[in-house]
């Protein structure tokens, strides 16, 4: 029975009232406000008008005082029939957000101190037939943590978040604003069971053969009744044949003993059973293969008679993370059914400042949009939250690995306090045994960045004090992880390993050379200096990394204008107002002028700036991203800092809040493609040097062409390669002059264009200078558009087109490509979506280029 009905909210000042008579059965809830639930306090006071939209303006600093108050939920809801005899009923809460108090007809059920875990209370007694009320209270988090909050340890962006386990960036980052959320943000339900309750299901591939594969699955049951005979029924079905290939029953008899949870006692047993898969259908990551899934069918029964069930989707595969290759070299390489995978992909952080109100949909179009940008992976960075069912659903369907950090991140945590330790037990637990069967789960990662700046701020001087938190990431989770989930590696933290937690010869690391002009590399004991100027901030330090697995690098680029004009007040929208430099929560603005001011130039307008700061992101992150994959098998992986946003803000994301790309998705489905024609160049080079990557499991034979032209579309040169190049190999394909490339033609009014052969793939261009060197000639853009086709026809006249932009007024608008150069003469006709079936509103149409406008 889900609880969903009938929620009501109203604050308190701390002392205005006494506990058990708000939660009284009795008690006038009459004039509260409706809230939904899942739902959070900030969205409910939005939807009453009570505070205006935290993200438009400052006005994330006007709604501060909701921190401050006491926040009471309440509901009624009808019970048919008190359970009988061996039945007992249960009371979950899948996620208060954090500091809560249970209560059910006005008897208090218990406090949770845990955003990210579920909470259940037996309540069989407490229930009654009719009428039952819910109430539960949100305690400041300022009342819980009180003092500690002034600790003087290190913590990034706040202190009492350390001492929360709750979403550490509703206190703040740099890339959104500080929204202290409080609610029940996940789906409450009343549970009943009979005899026993399926509590955890293990599924895991075993072994996979020539012609078979072993599942391994094990169970685990509260019982209560302990004279009754405890079996499951374990079937794996393919759904496309409508049957079931592998089949087992078992008896789930092995006792682990007693087990309480609060009031919630039982005996707790398990059993395990090896499923025999004949020719079984593997899980691929989309770009190797078909992500196929099977169903997990499971059903206990107690003396013959079925008391519980559960379903899941399950993939055989097998996965490990390689650590040295097979000469003994340090290697950081995920090797999917035997085929080593570079690993194609972004950093996710949380959907939304306000998590709860987020329907399901919107995951599963930017996880389709992930897959669409030819990405194979997803890191759930550290400092959000263990993502609902939906993402992870989603990723197993689609082929997407997930790397999984657990949720403490850029701080020291205080491992020293019991009460702390114990809570953070539970979570590991609790977060494992929901998530280890999950087939997309590659990775399960300590933290994000807190062994690495422990170390290097440490030995700056910046930190006086132990590495508080090093027993969760060294101790207690490797032990814990090894009994709950030892068929996947744990890897303590992101970046580590090496002569610096952040080495290039070992582990992952993070390049914040770029962006944070981090000097590098640096060893143990040496102070982490920083390079604040043009040179130092520069995207072409990329080309310096031959880092083993980039885990974390990125640079900054702004929303569209849409979304920007949708949360700036109009005398305020100008480059450099107060209302811009708020959307950027990163302090130092200068690095994204200086990173402009080498490769665009520093703007003069908002236009301007949307366009250099889009331009510079997008060319940096396909200048990176180029260069790992060219440098494979050394390196393995590139993920770059960040998919999406929380809020319409400046930030590293290449999705905007409203779903609206930027110029660095698109550019990212071509420099994520599977098989990719890349020149390796930098403007000053003397020579260009093809190379073709296949990251598929097949030979690839391919023609390669590459081309120069004037900006006026004149050819001046014209070459062919034929090519064959090994699964998940590379080839050098050429190397050439630029004098050869150029044939005396002005580099500033040159492009660079290669491409596979007969219409496998799309345009690669390259330009021999930096943008801001370049000499571009004013062009023409004509646009035809077809609204019963949704598609709109650009075609450049004159001269080359640089970075051809489509623009409407909405959200959520998904274009076949954009953000691309043109060449004058060609034609590019692009489909439009709108991907929540709203209407395309095309009279708000703009297109324009960096060096022209649409007649």
């Amino acid at each position: 029975m889900i609880i969903k009905d009938h929620w009501k909210l109203r604050d308190f000042r701390i002392g205005e009232a006494r506990d058990l008579e708000v939660a009284s059965p009795l008690f006038d809830d009459y004039f509260w406000m409706a809230s939904e639930v899942p739902g959070d306090v900030h969205t409910t006071l939005i939807r009453h008008g009570l505070i205006d939209d935290p993200f438009y303006g400052h006005n994330d600093q006007k709604c501060r005082w909701v921190e401050d108050r006491i926040w009471w939920y309440r509901t009624v809801f009808t019970l048919d029939e008190v359970p009988g005899p061996n039945e007992r009923m249960e009371l979950v809460f899948e996620g208060l957000d954090t500091f809560a108090t249970v209560y059910l007809n006005g008897a208090e059920l218990g406090s949770t101190d845990n955003m990210f875990i579920s909470h259940t209370f037996e309540v069989s007694r407490e229930l009654k037939p009719g009428k039952n009320v819910i109430a539960v209270k949100f305690d400041p988090v300022h009342a819980k943590v009180g003092e500690k909050a002034v600790s003087t340890y290190w913590s990034g962006f706040s202190k009492e978040r350390v001492w929360t386990r709750k979403n550490q960036s509703h206190y703040g980052w740099d890339w959104g604003p500080r929204l202290l959320c409080a609610g029940i943000w996940k789906e409450v339900r009343l549970e009943k069971s009979r005899h026993a309750k399926l509590e955890h299901v293990y599924a895991r591939t075993a072994e996979i053969g020539t012609d078979q594969a072993l599942v391994d699955v094990s169970l685990e049951i509260k019982a209560w009744d302990c004279k009754k005979t405890y079996t499951a029924f374990v079937e794996l079905i393919d759904e496309e044949k409508g049957e079931a290939v592998a089949s087992a029953e078992f008896k789930v008899d092995l006792s682990q003993g007693f087990m309480m949870d609060g009031a919630s006692i039982g005996t707790r047993m398990t059993g395990s059973t090896r499923l025999e898969v004949a020719q079984p259908k593997l899980w691929w990551t989309h770009d190797l293969g078909t992500p196929f899934l099977y169903k997990l069918q499971i059903t206990v029964s107690a003396d013959g008679e079925a008391i519980d069930s559960r379903s899941q989707m399950f993939g055989v595969r097998s996965l490990e993370l390689k650590l040295r290759d097979d000469s003994g070299n340090p290697t950081f390489t995920f090797v999917l059914n035997d085929v080593p995978v570079f690993a194609k992909g972004a950093n996710w952080i949380p959907i939304d400042s306000f998590i709860a109100a987020v329907p399901d949909s919107r995951y599963s179009r930017l996880i389709r949009m992930a897959q669409g940008g030819n990405m194979n992976m997803l890191r759930v960075w550290g400092g959000g939250i263990y993502e609902r069912d939906i993402f992870y659903d989603e990723c197993d369907r689609l082929g997407i690995l997930v790397w999984q950090d657990f949720m403490f991140a850029c701080a020291l945590y205080p491992d020293y306090n019991r009460n702390f330790m114990d809570n953070v037990r539970r979570e590991i637990e609790h977060v494992t045994k929901r998530l280890r069967s999950r087939t997309c789960l590659a990775l399960w990662c300590g933290n994000n960045e807190n062994d690495w700046l422990y170390e290097a701020l440490h030995s700056s001087g910046q930190i006086p004090h132990p590495f508080y938190g090093e027993k969760i990431y060294h101790e207690m989770m490797p032990a814990l992880l090894e009994k709950l989930d030892p068929s996947r590696t744990f890897w303590p933290s992101s970046p580590f390993g090496g002569n610096d937690h952040n080495s290039r010869d070992e582990g992952d690391t993070h390049n914040w050379q770029v962006w944070h002009g981090n000097i590098e590399p640096r060893v143990f004991g040496e102070p982490q200096l920083q390079d604040y100027s043009i040179e130092g901030l520069s995207f072409k330090k990329f080309k310096e990394d031959h880092t083993k697995f980039a885990s974390e690098f990125g640079m900054h680029a702004s929303s569209t204008l849409y979304t920007l004009k949708r949360n700036i007040p109009e005398s305020e929208l100008v480059w450099g107002s107060t209302e811009m430099m708020n959307r950027n929560k990163d302090i130092n603005h200068l690095k994204g002028i200086m990173l402009m001011e080498g490769y665009s130039g520093i703007p003069s307008n908002l236009e301007e700036y949307v366009n250099f700061s889009m331009l510079t992101q997008a060319e940096g992150l396909k200048y990176g991203i180029e260069h790992y994959r060219r440098n494979k098998p050394e390196t393995s992986g590139a993920l770059f800092w960040q998919f999406n946003d929380c809020w319409p803000g400046t930030s590293w994301s290449v999705i905007d809040y409203y779903g609206l790309p930027k110029a660095a998705y698109h550019y990212a489905r071509k420099f994520f493609h599977p098989v990719l024609l890349t020149a390796e160049y930098t403007p000053g080079d003397s020579r260009l040097i093809l190379w073709g990557l296949n990251d598929t499991r097949q030979t690839a034979k391919r023609t390669a062409e590459i081309k120069v032209y004037g900006i006026d579309g004149r050819c001046v040169y014209h070459r062919s390669y034929p090519v064959t190049i090994d699964a998940v190999g590379k080839q050098r394909i050429a190397d050439i002059t630029l004098e050869e490339l150029l044939q005396d033609l002005d580099p500033s009014q040159a492009v660079c264009v290669i491409r596979w052969e007969y219409g496998t793939g799309e345009d690669n261009f390259y330009y021999f200078l930096d943008h801001k060197d370049m000499n571009f000639e004013p062009t023409r853009l004509n646009v035809q558009v077809n609204p019963q086709d949704s598609t709109v026809t650009v075609s450049a006249a004159g001269h080359l087109a640089r970075m051809v932009k489509l623009e409407l007024d909405a959200e959520w608008i998904e274009w076949e490509d954009n953000y691309f150069d043109l060449l004058p003469g060609q034609s590019r006709t692009l489909h439009v979506k709108q991907l929540e079936g709203k209407d395309i509103p095309w009279y708000t149409l703009r297109v324009s280029a960096l060096n022209g406008t649409a007649n």
